[in-house]
């Protein structure tokens, strides 16, 4: 029996479900069902935003990178969920885990970021109609990507790099469908409540602070279209903030109960459970809240499929 204070080397065996066999064929076409139509979605997304000129807007280069996130974040774990679900064996490399963990925390962390930016787009839009190309002009609107972006991959690294200097002793099975990074910290043979402590609280800050600033965009967005008398107006505002407030709903509404829950009531399948919502079914669902009730999006496709048949 391995007992060594290791913290690198050495396979990782990935539970998952493991323990409902007869879960894992269902699950798994489940997840590739969900997976094949969020490349699908999100790679449309992508191409067309590109591709066609009307599109060309600040709401739709933030559109634009949250789909690239989407694809990015599933590819980061559903390849490796399906390979563990389809074959005997279990384990994923140390690298391989590590590599997981990082980038799966890094995108998520950014997606947070990224869906208050697009509250403070949806806010300049209602409330300063007319100055809204001169204020959302495309530096500022690569400002708050590369924002984005960088604080996610900067909570990741803090966060793993807390991880990675854990001693394990040995422990190798993470309870989970993929290295998630609570999980592998529980793996360590120390004790962990000072880490986690510290993890929660670079959790709290960012989860907090976009919670905040897309509460506080909606309200100010709220009062401007009660104070709208024109009710064309009001179901104008109304659409193009209701796509974003679908996402954020399900994105915060998961992620939130899923890691900012106490110890007391942690229960591995619920996280299990929620871990499939969050991961699998939020992207997938992404690119269809925000085309099938979009016009833009619908006359975008006309236009490029137009293009194409000439």
């Amino acid at each position: 029996m391995e007992t060594a204070n290791d913290s690198t080397g050495g396979d990782f065996i990935l539970v998952g479900f493991s323990e409902r066999p007869e879960l894992e064929l269902i699950l798994s076409l489940f997840v590739l069902t969900f997976y094949t139509i969020t490349l699908v979605g999100n790679v449309a997304i992508i191409l067309l935003s590109i591709l066609d000129t009307g599109l060309h807007t600040p709401m739709y280069f933030f559109l634009r990178n949250l789909s690239v996130l989407d694809l990015c974040f599933t590819t980061s774990i559903v390849p490796q969920m399906l390979v563990n679900m389809w074959g005997g064996n279990k384990k994923i490399s140390y690298a391989g885990c590590m590599v997981q963990y990082w980038v799966a925390l890094a995108l998520g962390s950014t997606e947070c970021v990224l869906l208050a930016v697009m509250a403070i787009d949806r806010y300049v839009a209602v409330c300063w109609p007319l100055r809204y190309a001169s204020i959302m002009h495309p530096r500022l609107c690569h400002l708050l990507a590369a924002a984005s972006w960088s604080s996610g991959f900067a909570n990741s690294f803090l966060q793993s790099s807390m991880a990675m200097v854990l001693p394990r002793c040995g422990n190798r099975h993470v309870d989970h469908f993929f290295c998630e990074l609570l999980i592998i910290v529980k793996l360590s043979c120390v004790d962990t409540g000072p880490t986690e402590s510290k993890m929660f609280i670079a959790r709290l800050i960012i989860l907090g602070m976009p919670v905040s600033i897309i509460l506080t965009t909606y309200v100010c967005i709220a009062r401007a279209v009660v104070k709208m008398r024109s009710a064309e107006g009001r179901k104008k505002a109304f659409g193009t903030c209701a796509s974003h407030l679908m996402v954020v709903s399900l994105f915060y509404g998961t992620i939130m109960f899923l890691y900012l829950q106490p110890k007391d009531n942690y229960s591995q399948d619920q996280s299990k459970a929620l871990a499939v919502l969050y991961m699998i079914l939020a992207p997938t669902l992404n690119p269809l809240i925000y085309t099938l009730r979009n016009k833009d999006v619908k006359k975008a496709v006309r236009r490029v499929l137009g293009k194409e048949q000439v």
